[in-house]
């Protein structure tokens, strides 16, 4: 029978159905016709979009269109261009990473990708930066490689020229005694709370008011401040007028010297710097992020160098040099912590946070040329 696919200018666009499958209990089995409220899956169709109404050519009745929230988080994805590139995953050229970000936006209707100017680079744009680190992840288990930039809010404009900014209603539910920490938190990050109350259970049930950055980062120091026993969720809640600067992280980075493998020595000489982030025994590259500066600037350390040796030996030198254990950053934790010159590096088996340009010589001209 002769089928149209109506889009959403209202034009109905002829299509051929070549197969129609349904649901068996796990399994698809071929079918010749379908019920009202069957869940089916058609094949012979490639332009069609969420809210599209399919029907017979004899009868077209357009049913009413559904809306999916607009993205409110912009990430870059680029191809990997650090040393270590492709020595971990098997698809890392920028034709695979389009494919499969363009195959994302056809099954995940919250996703949608755009191709700017700038070579072999894609600007993926998602609802929260949580739903953005899951694609990183499912991406990089099937074997793909590339670089991701810092999550960034979507703003839009008003009639008027005013900017607006998403915001989200954040649920919380916490035990009491950590209802001060949280408060204190929110409260930097221009939250507003807007109910408050105790369940039967002792736990405080707060609701709060906050723009979609000032959530960016606040998940792993939630976990922290509540040691592990809050539960939050949030929801998309509309556009409102920007509400300020919201303080972001003021430490800078410990960046690697040269390009090696780290060693205990070097480590040893660098953990006094700030907090690591990789123990011995690691590829490292220049411009590669190691550790945590307690300064608000970057300090650039040598974690590659080895100690001299000499034919002296002397009492207490050549005792085993105590290394602090490294924090090792998971996938989101790497997220919140790179800033705007910043990429984490994703492949199969290593998350790498580097700097965007990796010579320090020519970072500090662009810092020099900003100023």
């Amino acid at each position: 029978e002769a089928m149209v696919c109506v889009n959403e200018a209202g034009v109905p666009v002829p299509l051929r159905v070549t197969r129609l499958q349904a649901y068996e209990g796990l399994r698809l089995v071929d079918i010749t016709e379908a019920m009202p409220g069957d869940i089916v899956i058609i094949a012979g169709m490639d332009d069609v979009a969420i809210g599209d109404t399919i029907c017979t050519k004899e009868n077209i009745r357009v049913l009413p269109r559904l809306r999916v929230d607009e993205p409110t988080v912009a990430m870059r994805f680029t191809i990997n261009t650090s040393p270590l590139a492709g020595r971990e995953g098997k698809n890392v050229q920028s034709r695979k990473i389009r494919d499969r970000l363009l195959k994302e936006a056809l099954i995940n209707v919250a996703i949608k990708i755009e191709e700017p100017d700038e070579k072999d680079s894609f600007i993926v744009k998602g609802r929260g930066e949580f739903q953005m680190a899951i694609l990183i992840e499912t991406m990089r288990r099937q074997g793909y490689e590339f670089a991701v930039s810092r999550p960034q809010v979507i703003y839009k404009e008003d009639k008027d020229g005013h900017l607006l900014e998403p915001m989200e209603l954040l649920v919380i539910e916490v035990p009491e005694q950590y209802v001060g920490a949280v408060m204190e938190k929110l409260g930097s990050r221009k939250a507003e709370i807007v109910n408050m109350g105790t369940r039967d259970t002792g736990m405080s049930h707060l609701e709060f008011r906050i723009p979609a950055r000032g959530l960016m980062g606040y998940r792993q120091q939630f976990l922290t401040d509540t040691n592990g026993n809050g539960i939050m969720n949030s929801v998309f809640d509309g556009y409102e007028p920007y509400k300020g600067d919201i303080p972001q992280r003021v430490q800078g980075s410990l960046v690697v010297h040269e390009t090696g493998e780290t060693c205990g020595y070097g480590l040893w000489n660098a953990q006094d710097r700030g907090a690591l982030f990789v123990g011995p025994g690691v590829p490292v590259y220049e411009g590669m992020i190691v550790g945590e500066s307690p300064k608000d600037e970057d300090i650039v350390v040598n974690v590659c160098k080895k100690k001299h040796i000499t034919n002296t030996r002397a009492s207490g030198s050549d005792d085993a040099l105590k290394l602090t254990p490294p924090t090792i950053l998971s996938l989101e934790q790497s997220l919140e912590f790179i800033t705007d010159d910043e990429l984490v590096e994703v492949t199969p088996k290593s998350i790498r946070m580097r700097k965007m340009i990796l010579n320090k010589e020519l970072r500090m001209k662009k810092a020099s040329k900003n100023k």
